[in-house]
């Protein structure tokens, strides 16, 4: 029986190798896998495996990794968004994540509800769980990464890439310029939005400014609908 799902192991090699606890425990209690059954494996760096079960357990399930493919090149798209005071981050990250997107930032900008001597490290490991959920829930080949809290200043100063802010004044489509071979970021604001500095500081930075019509999003849902606008702008792939 082929398994209908991925599974995640972190170093992909050729020949036998140990799935951790979590993953065994999903083998074998949610699939109720046997011994000869085959799965696919991904390890969140461009590479999947095919793989056949040889042992399983709930504590521990052991596979033997007939095949491995070829890298992909990895996404381009990074999401930047504002802390905010409810958790909704994690909610975020896992809708986000199952979008080609390389990683999500967490943003400190003046109207950010977070505490601002916190460093979230909590938060960017149960952020860092919902990526692996939502790595294997969409079968990626690329683990979306989650950056720890810094302030919005000092991403704009380190980003290397084109910039597109989510703004109600802004463009109503992407400018197919922004999209063809560099890194680009998209940045969403918290509840309020960015203030009037923020604003100026990103036009300072030559930022595109992307509207997402007229409806007021929250600040929740509006880096799934931007991150869909801008990622369904790629031209389509041909063979």
């Amino acid at each position: 029986m082929q398994i209908d799902s991925n599974f995640f192991l972190e170093n992909l090699e050729l020949g036998e190798a140990v799935l951790n606890r979590q993953e065994s425990l999903h083998i074998a209690k949610s699939f109720r896998a046997r011994v000869g059954d085959s799965l696919e494996l991904c390890d969140g760096k461009g590479r999947f495996a095919s793989a056949e079960l040889v042992e399983v357990g709930s504590d521990k399930c052991k596979v033997f990794i007939k095949g491995i493919s070829k890298q992909i090149p990895p996404p381009q798209v990074h999401l930047a968004i504002s802390c905010l005071s409810d958790s909704g981050e994690e909610d975020i990250t896992f809708h986000a994540a199952q979008l080609p997107l390389a990683a999500i930032h967490l943003l400190r900008t003046e109207r950010s509800l977070e505490p601002r001597a916190s460093d979230l490290d909590k938060l960017c490991r149960r952020m860092e769980a919902k990526s692996l959920a939502a790595l294997k829930q969409s079968r990626k080949a690329w683990l979306t990464e989650i950056k720890a809290p810094v302030h919005l200043d000092e991403f704009l100063e380190n980003f290397k890439g084109n910039l597109i802010v989510c703004d109600k004044n802004g463009e109503l489509t992407v400018s197919r310029s922004l999209i063809k071979n560099s890194p680009l970021a998209i940045l969403t604001g918290p509840e309020g939005g960015f203030s009037a500095a923020e604003l100026e500081m990103m036009r300072n930075k030559n930022a595109y400014f992307l509207s997402l019509g007229d409806s007021r999003l929250r600040a929740v849902s509006a880096p799934i609908f931007a991150l869909a606008k801008v990622i369904f702008s790629y031209p389509a792939k041909t063979a």
